[in-house]
């Protein structure tokens, strides 16, 4: 997953009675509204795998090959990593309905939601794995709404070398302002790109600062506008959304988030261990040193059902 990445600092700690038990490492770059660089820890130029964090870069790329969608709702789904609840589920299925395709026509494994509450009611009630359950469906189904717009064959949509994706990939390489480091396979089948962090967080500051109107600045306001849908109910992007207005998020499996806020700057992280229950502890403190306030929910640290320490960030 590293492709060059070095590693880094000691970014957050478990602390027990007063003691240092863990550490979680990784990376972080702070850009403020200029994209000039406020701090970076660890490795702010080697390129990582950002994972479900190129959504909202792939769907400027969706638009720029045609695709057109009536509600901004949808859009979002197109960047989002959903949790499976029903508000995603159904508006993913009426979307591909619409457009003549069918749950069988994505490409992404069939799953089970990934929001904890609706996987056990799911599996309470002996529910088979969907495609459309799968948290990347959204995505899914813009790149073949995207095929059929443009003219492009459906089959194969997921291939490299398809032209979808490589106009998605010259998208990402033009907001991020790099290259493409390396391509992989997603666990949703689709290639992933891998950027630098500071690459990233441009990215998310060019999302935020485009012109109303733009495809970039659509893909930003449809984001945080319906932040429910990009997660779920309780997931960290859903709820930093929610608490911090204008501020646009999106993280990626294996422990990568990017945040941006306009006026401010933006943020682009990567824990080592893969470990997201860093990022929530990270985030503030990245928050922080651009002005911005937020306070993420608490992080205890259970010991026989009892809260025994804390999660914090060493920055």
């Amino acid at each position: 997953m590293s492709d060059g990445y070095r590693g880094g600092a000691v970014l957050a700690e478990v602390v027990r009675s007063g003691f240092a038990e863990s550490v979680h490492r990784g990376s972080v770059v702070v850009l403020d509204a200029g994209g000039a660089p406020v701090a970076v820890r660890g490795d702010g130029r080697g390129p990582v795998f950002p994972r479900s964090s190129n959504k909202p870069l792939q769907s400027v790329g969706m638009l720029r090959a045609g695709l057109r969608l009536d509600d901004d709702a949808d859009l979002a789904l197109t960047c989002a990593s959903h949790w499976g609840e029903d508000v995603h589920v159904t508006r993913v299925e009426r979307l591909l309905e619409r457009h003549g395709f069918a749950g069988a026509d994505l490409h992404c494994p069939p799953d089970l939601p990934a929001g904890p509450a609706v996987r056990d009611e799911a599996l309470r009630a002996g529910q088979a794995p969907t495609r459309t359950r799968m948290n990347c469906s959204g995505k899914h189904t813009g790149m073949l709404l995207t095929c059929r717009a443009a003219g492009w064959p459906t089959d194969g949509y997921w291939e490299p070398a398809h032209p979808l994706q490589r106009t998605l990939r010259a998208t990402a390489e033009e907001l991020t302002g790099e290259p493409v480091a390396a391509v992989g396979v997603d666990g949703c089948g689709a290639p992933v790109f891998a950027f630098s962090l500071t690459g990233m967080a441009q990215a998310f500051l060019r999302l935020v600062h485009a012109a109303p109107g733009s495809f970039e600045r659509q893909v930003a306001d449809a984001m945080r506008a319906h932040p429910r849908l990009i997660a779920g109910t309780g997931a960290l992007d859903t709820v930093i959304m929610t608490d911090v207005p204008g501020l646009l998020a999106k993280g990626g499996a294996e422990g990568f988030a990017a945040v941006a806020v306009p006026g401010a700057g933006a943020v682009a992280m990567k824990i080592d261990d893969g470990n997201m229950r860093a990022i929530p502890v990270v985030l503030r403190a990245a928050l922080g040193a651009l002005g911005v306030a937020w306070t993420p929910p608490p992080s205890p640290v259970l010991g026989g059902g009892h809260i025994v320490g804390e999660l914090s960030s060493t920055w």
